[in-house]
């Protein structure tokens, strides 16, 4: 599998200098896609000529995806600049992961269950610290301390893609749970009538309805001749009511959640990134405008749902928060 070096956009980049003395971190992604590692400053920014990404995806084997997270951790510490003082590496994974024995399960990669992926690091980094979390609060730390949440003292971060994640902000201070796996907002259980259902009600995940993959899959059953969240949006932007109709019923589904957790933890604002929440130019305003409709109380439609301010550096961001931002953790 081939390894990239990339910037948020994916293109290429070229490495710039970076003072010596300043604390680096080693941030590293895993995704049911890619693995993605960078050196992150403690300003947040990303270190350019330092991210490197590879391929994983859920038929490749676990040696195969040790290896990637291997050979893009290898690429960026052999990028960094002359000198640099890496503290620590954060490391965000999709769940179900365990804090306290540092391994992951992850949904969408079959081939880890029970994986150290925290050993594995430490041993390829050569770095004493390594922090473990789910990749949804990385994603909330990212909004938190350089985005779209910063001020926020309860607040979600929620990332809406190949899958549904999210992360917790709670009295000002994250929320891992008991075993790391709090915000795993995309798999509560949505009442949902389906079309062809003769009048049974179902209940399904937030994720089986409104993840990239699974809406695109719903469309082609109802006639959509496209495979992708881009065909998905290319033929919504010129019209097709059926592409329409299939962004509406996952920007409804993700207000619906939100409008959930609402009830539950009484958030003031959530921010949303991930590649299919930009699917259509007013995707967040649909998600808005379903938390407003579907509130189950007076107080929830207060609470401002927001983009992402981060682009594709927020996963990465939020992984190097573990290190530089170790106090917003329970």
């Amino acid at each position: 599998m081939p390894l990239t070096p990339s910037d948020a956009s994916g293109e290429p980049s070229a490495a710039a200098p970076h003072p010596a003395s300043v604390p680096l971190a080693l941030a590293i992604d895993v995704g049911g896609t890619k693995v993605e590692s960078a050196l992150v400053a403690a300003d947040a920014t990303v270190l350019p000529g330092t991210r490197h990404r590879a391929p994983t995806g859920a038929g490749t084997s676990s040696d195969g995806i040790a290896d990637a997270v291997g050979r893009v951790i290898d690429a960026t510490l052999a990028a960094a600049p002359p000198g640099a003082v890496i503290a620590g590496a954060g490391v965000g994974c999709a769940g179900p992961i365990s804090v306290e024995r540092g391994t992951v399960s992850p949904l969408n990669l079959h081939a880890w269950r029970e994986f150290p992926l925290a050993e594995l690091v430490r041993e390829r980094s050569g770095l004493d610290q390594v922090v473990l979390r789910l990749d949804g609060l990385c994603i909330l730390l990212a909004e938190l301390w350089a985005g779209a949440l910063q001020g926020c003292r309860n607040a979600m971060g929620m990332v809406v893609s190949t899958g549904i994640g999210g992360g917790l902000l709670l009295e000002g201070k994250l929320v891992s749970g008991r075993t790391g796996n709090a915000g795993h907002v995309g798999q509560i259980q949505l009442h949902t009538r389906a079309d062809d259902s003769h009048g049974l009600d179902l209940s399904v995940t937030l994720e089986g309805i409104a993840a990239g993959p699974n809406i695109v899959a719903w469309a082609r059953e109802h006639g959509f001749t496209g495979a992708s969240g881009e065909d998905l949006a290319a033929a919504a932007s010129t019209g097709d009511p059926l592409a329409r109709a299939a962004i509406e019923r996952s920007a409804r589904a993700v207000g619906e959640g939100i409008a959930s957790v609402c009830a539950l933890v009484d958030l003031e604002a959530v921010a949303i990134g991930g590649g299919f929440s930009k699917v259509s130019p007013d995707y967040i305003d649909l998600v808005q405008a379903a938390v407003d409709e579907v509130a189950p109380l007076s107080t929830i439609p207060g609470v401002r749902v927001l983009p992402s301010a981060l682009s594709g550096d927020g996963p990465l961001i939020g992984a190097s928060g573990l290190i530089h931002h170790p106090h917003y953790l329970p």
